[in-house]
């Protein structure tokens, strides 16, 4: 094996994993380590690695040729896609001792773990063999020192842990996508995943809460104060907050309606009010609208904005004032190729397109998807009896509302015939022989 000796854990969150072809098949998520009976510190048998579809399978540690910062990369492209599952022996070292409450031998100086080393022996065994920790202080504006010390120098280490912060954990999970941090959350103890989610901040929980179960979405809002849950609401787009409020009891929704600001609330109990399945239902209140006055170069400007999905950020809706829905009568539409094609001074009302009949807020959605399909679409405006746009459908809103309702379940997403395809003797999770 081409590696370095010791390999610090937390570095290998997120690093891509490569066949001996040079494919990425996946990343890193955690490393795998057996406990033995002796006090010997437990050996490393193999790496979690996170596939598309969220799946999440063991690569052995035999079955790995090379191990650093910026790639891990596999010997055999044969891969065995049977999802993980740990054993009760074995320990998730990031999920399982990140943040740890330790004490540092001798003296019993109390830390917090902040990393941990897996070191080869010159038999190719992998063990976990030292430990990162921070000590613990009383002073507010100063960091304790960073001490790396021995395994059996630390104690704690085994069994569970009852006192554990976040800062380490989340420093981990810093760069994921939203996406992706919610499939780790998942992995997560309950507890330990509502302490992780109520240590993000507004912005970031709001994202992270969109790309949640249903199910994880109302516990994490549960374990909020109330005050904390509205200002969530607040920062997630408004049929993302209406979705999750449809989850919970009207009289929880009407409280965290009246703690968020009234001009944030006002958006999401409209869609609240709307019939599930209907484009009502799943369109966002909130597209991108100028009057036929802007110019081209304002538009993109718009387009251009940080925090606009991609399928928002495709077109730009043109009415009449006012600019906030439902709006003044509606125009039509610019995509942003044809802004891209026009001289930047030029006005939208000169290149304004109306050849396609909007949505009606009763639309199902069956007749959205087949519109959106027929005209290679990938939003739609919504306007209402008075011509006024509403919102608009995009086609993330149609494919998360088209999936089986458990497809954000990590659990329940299998991919067909993966546990049967590429037959192989890689261990998976409790299997592992090291």
């Amino acid at each position: 094996m081409s590696t370095p000796n010791r390999v610090y854990i937390a570095r290998l969150a997120g690093v891509a994993v490569f066949d001996p072809n040079g494919d990425q098949v996946g990343r890193v998520r955690d490393a795998v380590a057996r406990i033995r009976p002796t006090q010997r510190p437990p050996e490393v048998v193999g790496l979690v690695a996170e596939m598309p579809m969220r799946r999440r399978i063991f690569l052995s540690i035999n079955r790995i040729t090379s191990i650093d910062a910026d790639a891990v990369v596999l010997g055999s492209g044969t891969l065995n896609l049977r999802r993980f599952s740990k054993r009760p022996n074995e320990l998730l070292v990031l999920q399982e001792l990140l943040d740890r409450r330790v004490q540092l031998d001798p003296g019993g100086q109390p830390g917090a773990v902040v990393d941990v080393a897996m070191e080869c022996s010159r038999g190719g065994e992998w063990s976990l063999s030292r430990v990162a920790v921070r000590e613990q202080t009383s002073r507010l504006t100063r960091r304790g020192h960073l001490h790396q010390v021995d395994w059996d120098r630390v104690r704690g280490l085994s069994g569970l842990a009852d006192n554990r912060g976040t800062a380490n954990l989340l420093a981990v999970l810093e760069d994921m996508r939203p996406a992706d941090l919610a499939n780790a959350l998942q992995d997560l103890p309950d507890a330990r995943r509502n302490e992780v989610a109520a240590a993000l901040d507004d912005e970031r929980l709001a994202d992270v809460l969109g790309e949640l179960p249903e199910r994880d979405q109302v516990e994490i809002l549960a374990a909020l104060d109330r005050e904390r849950a509205a200002d969530v609401l607040e920062e997630m787009d408004p049929d993302d907050a209406a979705d999750l409020l449809n989850e919970l009891p009207p009289p929880e929704q009407d409280v965290l309606l009246d703690l968020m600001e009234p001009d944030e609330a006002d958006p999401v109990r409209q869609l609240l009010k709307y019939t599930s399945g209907t484009a009502g239902s799943v369109m966002t209140s909130e597209p991108v609208i100028l009057p036929p006055d802007a110019t081209v170069a304002e538009a993109l400007a718009r387009i251009r904005e940080e925090q606009l999905s991609p399928a928002i950020a495709a077109q730009v809706f043109v009415t009449r004032a006012p600019m906030t829905t439902p709006t003044g009568r509606y125009l039509g539409i610019v995509h942003f190729q044809r802004l891209l094609r026009e001289p930047p001074a030029d006005l939208l009302g000169g290149v304004v397109i109306n050849d396609i009949d909007p949505l009606r807020p009763t639309t199902p959605l069956p007749e959205i998807t087949r519109r959106m399909a027929t005209y290679d679409l990938v939003a739609m405006p919504v306007v209402d009896r008075n011509n006024r746009l509403v919102g608009a459908v995009t086609v993330d809103d149609v494919l998360d509302h088209s999936l089986p309702r458990d497809w954000r379940d990590r659990d329940a997403v299998s991919t067909p015939g993966a546990d049967e395809a590429e037959p192989d003797t890689t261990p998976v999770g409790g299997d592992s022989d090291g």
